[in-house]
């Protein structure tokens, strides 16, 4: 079955034009190419780090962007041990994970920690998870630049920031509505900055159940909160041959799957799952909410 096609993705007049004057000031490392036909970011010509070595990945992003030299070191050094663990499968995945700066969307109490193995606090009980299961999920998805992505559980932002460089038209929920605020609040500013890329990120605050449906089909969906079963609005909103990563099972104790929707010979329509730690692991991700405030169950 071919891909739908769908309409471009649209931004605000204000936006655009502070995207595009953000991007012409940017050194010419980080220009990126401004699509005036459908005021997005073409992210296929954002240039990428090198992958070479240690110091020529720091002088690249701290000559071209400014970020912090040692902050750049501790990111290549937890990437490194991505790539060991088999969390980071491709070029694609480990040059996105090298030009977020996952400090930024850590809370200050927390950003000399923000390259260790483990999650952290956020605020309103949940956190950003840990690099190595950020990493996992993202290379399971094997994003494309076409590619529509539904981020369920925004968070801290440091997800879709990721997916960012991956596809050019991320869309992520979060049901905690100061959390969201907060959230958006910081892409823009990002936006504004030295991230123009950020401004194709579309937000909003709700229930991630129920997926965002007037933006579906989607070809890929990451869900970042655990849960008893798969909802069915979002395999729904699931486009035929496209993947979801969802942690499923018990709190605490959660397999993460990989969930692919596949059109038969016959025309019929079946949903594959695969352990993406093939039974080695469990997970702990915080409870998929409602809006009541209770989780979601079977």
């Amino acid at each position: 079955m071919s891909r739908q096609q769908h309409s471009p993705l649209r931004i605000g007049r204000r936006t655009a034009l502070g995207l595009a004057a953000a991007t012409a000031a940017l050194p010419g490392a980080f220009r990126r190419a401004w699509a005036q036909d459908d005021q997005t970011f073409d992210i296929t010509t954002i240039e990428r780090p090198p992958l070479s070595g240690r110091q020529a990945f720091i002088d690249f992003i701290t000559s071209t962007r400014g970020d912090d030299a040692q902050m750049a070191g501790a990111r290549w050094d937890r990437c490194q041990a991505l790539i060991g663990n088999q969390d980071l499968w491709r070029d694609k995945e480990i040059e996105a994970f090298l030009l977020t700066p996952r400090e930024i969307f850590a809370l200050e109490r927390n950003r000399a920690r923000a390259y260790e193995h483990a999650f952290l606090d956020i605020g309103w009980g949940v956190t950003i998870s840990g690099p190595h299961i950020v990493g996992r999920m993202t290379s399971a998805l094997d994003c494309v630049p076409e590619d529509r992505v539904l981020e369920i559980g925004t968070g801290s932002g440091y997800q879709s920031a990721i997916l960012s460089y991956l596809s050019a038209h991320p869309y992520s929920i979060e049901i905690i509505q100061p959390l969201s605020e907060r959230t958006t609040a910081t892409y823009g500013e990002l936006a504004g900055g030295k991230f123009p890329e950020y401004g194709n990120i579309r937000t909003k605050a709700a229930d991630g159940y129920f997926g965002w449906e007037e933006h579906a089909p989607f070809q890929k969906i990451i869900v970042t909160a655990a849960i008893d079963h798969i909802p069915p609005p979002l395999l729904q909103q699931l486009d035929v041959g496209g993947t979801m990563v969802i942690p499923v099972g018990p709190p605490g104790a959660q397999t993460l799957l990989k969930v692919g929707k596949v059109q038969e010979p016959d025309g019929t329509i079946s949903i594959t799952r695969e352990d993406l730690y093939q039974g080695r692991r469990k997970v702990s991700f915080v409870p998929f909410t409602n809006a009541e405030g209770g989780t979601w169950s079977q």
